[in-house]
């Protein structure tokens, strides 16, 4: 089971409406980022080190909806930092909801069951909830104990009262295609979330880890091992060739416009994980980036990047372009 087909029809439509306009660069998700501040000081995020004049800062509801909006793109995953911790975050996610845009609010659950109730089930609207692995694994994750406990808890209030709930889980070199089996079936089989979505972990610059890691072959090993026989088990909010490629059946080159981050910082060049300035307008981000500059083979900081962020674009392009591949996804959605 895979991507919803809801979803699937709606980006297989916006990709139809990009072709007959003839543009090239174009963004299927905006990951967007309305605050950097946190409550967690996870090992493997770098968010948390910007300064203090940065950590207070916070995207207003106009700003954001004005990005999406300049942007076109059909869906949003609205990270951090932490959300929740943003007052105006239920706002935000409506405006969006109201524009028709999928909205995924990434968490990592701390204050869900706080705030649950400013929010409304709605079938554009998903939590997604950020687990590393079950309890002891993902306490260290974080490097608070009891995390992973309430975000479980979390999750299960939230489907009671009716929400979407996915999953976003980061592996690292620590994990085995047993720990990666014993995670997946949890979350899929024993909480019974809507979708889970995976990545191996990147050592992007400001991450305070640097040795946890996956390079490349590792990662294709990994997930090759973990998913023999169970893939299909697995409810994933991924396309078939996403997971492919992170079994190395298949290589893409990075398509890092595919997936823009907005943050208080404006509209980060290249992608959500480096960060070699900023512009004002997602105009001006396609127009003026050397995109040719990334990716492996092209940035030393890229070699051993499989991020869904340059990545997943990259295999909903290649899909898009052929039958086959477009027919796999279509059987494979929910």
């Amino acid at each position: 089971m895979g991507v919803p087909l809801r979803q699937t029809v709606k980006v297989g439509t916006y990709l139809v409406r990009q072709k007959l306009a003839k543009r090239e660069k174009f963004p299927l998700i905006v990951e967007l980022e309305p605050l950097f501040a946190c409550n967690l000081e996870c090992n493997g995020c770098g968010k948390i080190q910007y300064p203090t004049e940065i950590l207070r800062k916070r995207l207003s509801v106009e700003q954001a909806v004005a990005a999406i909006e300049e942007s076109g793109a059909p869906m949003v995953s609205i990270a951090g930092g932490e959300p929740l911790l943003h007052p105006e975050i239920d706002k935000m996610v409506q405006a969006l909801l109201d524009r028709k845009r999928f909205v995924y609010l990434c968490t990592n659950a701390l204050l869900m069951e706080r705030k649950l109730d400013r929010f409304k089930p709605h079938p554009l609207f998903s939590w997604v909830v950020h687990i590393d692995g079950l309890r002891q694994r993902h306490d260290e994750s974080v490097s608070r104990d009891g995390v992973f406990d309430k975000a479980v808890a979390a999750i299960k209030l939230a489907k009671a009262k009716g929400f979407k709930v996915s999953t976003n889980t980061t592996f690292f070199n620590t994990d085995s295609p047993k720990t990666v089996r014993e995670v997946l079936d949890f979350l899929n089989d024993e909480l019974g979330v809507d979708s889970m979505m995976i990545s191996p972990g990147y050592a992007y610059e400001k991450a305070p880890d640097q040795v946890r890691f996956l390079a490349t072959n590792q990662s294709t090993k990994l997930f090759a091992e973990a998913f023999k026989g169970k893939r299909g088990h697995w409810r994933f909010n991924h396309s078939p060739l996403f997971l492919d490629f992170l079994e190395g059946k298949v290589e893409f080159e990075c398509t890092p416009w595919g997936i823009p981050s907005y943050s208080v910082l404006g509209w980060q060049r290249p992608c959500y994980l480096l960060a070699d300035g900023y512009t004002e307008t997602y105009k001006e981000l396609v127009e003026t980036t050397d995109w040719s500059k990334y990716g492996r083979g092209r940035d030393p900081r890229c070699r051993n990047c499989m991020a869904h962020c340059g990545y997943e674009p990259s295999a909903v392009l290649a899909t898009a372009h052929s039958l086959r591949q477009s027919l796999r996804a279509l059987v494979n959605a929910k």
